[in-house]
């Protein structure tokens, strides 16, 4: 069986974008058993809820669900919402847990995915928006969404 190329994405964070400024974001490996990537492959996995801490000089993800794999027996499965080790380079750790420290951001999930066969997880530091800050990204969006609109009636009528 060849290797496979490329990176397919198998789960975005939507809500990620909307709730927090992302400031910086990491690639990472992640430590799956191998019922997990089966589920994974079938795209059986909510990333909503998920969230990462700094245990230590580790970073664990919590709170991904990955739905048990369809063909497997109760013994050979795995629990959908352990936490899971992320690996990271120990330098990336550091200036990560540095940030955190210092500038109280979180570490929320923004896309699980495939590279070159091998599941990635693209984490991201982000800051928190309050209800406002919500309400003006929303407003903006609109505002781009009907400009977008206007040009698209003026090129139409030229």
């Amino acid at each position: 069986m060849a290797k496979e190329q490329g990176s397919k994405s198998i789960a975005t964070n939507r809500s990620a974008r909307h709730d927090y400024f992302i400031e910086d974001s990491f690639e990472c490996g992640i430590v799956l058993r191998g019922s997990e990537v089966k589920s994974l492959r079938e795209s059986k996995v909510q990333i909503a809820e998920a969230f990462g801490m700094l245990d230590g000089h580790e970073i664990w993800l919590h709170n991904l669900h990955i739905a048990p794999y369809s063909h497997s027996q109760a013994h050979s499965g795995h629990d959908p919402l352990r936490r899971r080790k992320l690996l990271m380079h120990r330098r990336e750790i550091d200036r990560i847990a540095a940030r955190l420290r210092q500038e109280r951001l979180a570490l929320v999930p923004l896309r699980l995915y495939f590279k070159d066969g091998r599941a990635k997880l693209e984490l991201g530091l982000g800051k928190g928006k309050k209800h406002a800050d919500k309400r003006q990204a929303i407003a903006q969006r609109d505002a781009d969404r009907e400009a977008q609109r206007e040009i698209g009636r003026a090129l139409k009528q030229w």
